[in-house]
């Protein structure tokens, strides 16, 4: 059977205007993604990587150019059907987690559910599931503070998986943990890939990079590389993801 392209983009430009400057942030990048790719978008500072991500997102939309996603066409659309997309088809986890910090964890998971139009009990039923898959259904009833660093992030990981998303889309996931906790957080993403989920990660460090199976390179707005990383990293700690 052949491959599903999940999302695709064509001849994406993406240029700001600074005041009398002109940025071109990304210059006629073309990619393809499969599903159940797991993709890393590595760059510097600068190269375009964020501005990609935004795109991919739909948290901005390109200033020519055509991004297919999971066949639909979502280029020029409107903020309320791109919030729409987002809600729907992109589980989003970000280097500072963004949890809600009044709310428990079983309520910051459920949150997208919230905006999907789901029943209290089936948002609870869908937010703990996500929770299990993860680990964490022991702390359902905690909030952000009365959690580690490693624990809030899979919450948040949870959260981008409760809505079945066709993409997982992280963000520097691991800036703000420390090294063990970043492998932690690594080999739960290995996990999901393994359990078919697409996995697009942005970050600018090597060896986080090196987890992912598939390695695109930007600089100065451009693809630099799009390669296959043969021997992706593996972690080896006590397993934290239900089987």
């Amino acid at each position: 059977m052949a491959e599903q392209i999940i999302m695709k983009t064509e001849n994406i430009n993406r240029t700001y205007i600074m005041g009398s400057e002109v940025i071109e942030a990304l210059k006629s990048v073309s990619i393809s993604i499969n599903k159940g790719e797991y993709v890393a978008f590595m760059g510097p500072s600068g190269s375009g990587k964020s501005t990609l991500m935004n795109i991919v997102g739909c948290l901005d939309t390109p200033t020519s150019g055509t991004y297919i996603l999971n066949n639909q066409n979502v280029s020029d659309l409107e903020e309320n059907a791109l919030a729409e997309i987002r809600n729907k088809e992109i589980g989003f986890v970000f280097q500072t987690f963004n949890l809600l910090p009044r709310s428990t964890s079983l309520d910051n998971v459920a949150l997208p559910l919230v905006y999907a139009g789901f029943g209290k009990s089936k948002r609870d039923e869908m937010a703990m599931e996500a929770l299990r898959s993860v680990g964490l259904d022991n702390r359902a009833n905690h909030k952000p503070n009365e959690l580690s660093g490693g624990q809030r992030q899979r919450v948040a990981i949870a959260r981008a998986l409760v809505n079945n998303p066709s993409i997982i889309l992280a963000d520097e996931p691991t800036g703000n943990l420390d090294t063990k906790t970043s492998y932690e957080i690594m080999d739960l993403f290995d996990k999901l890939h393994k359990k078919g989920n697409t996995i697009i990660m942005v970050t600018h460090e090597e060896d986080i990079a090196k987890h992912a199976h598939r390695i695109v390179r930007l600089r100065d707005g451009l693809v630099e590389s799009d390669t296959i990383n043969e021997n992706p990293t593996k972690v080896i700690i006590e397993p934290i993801l239900a089987e």
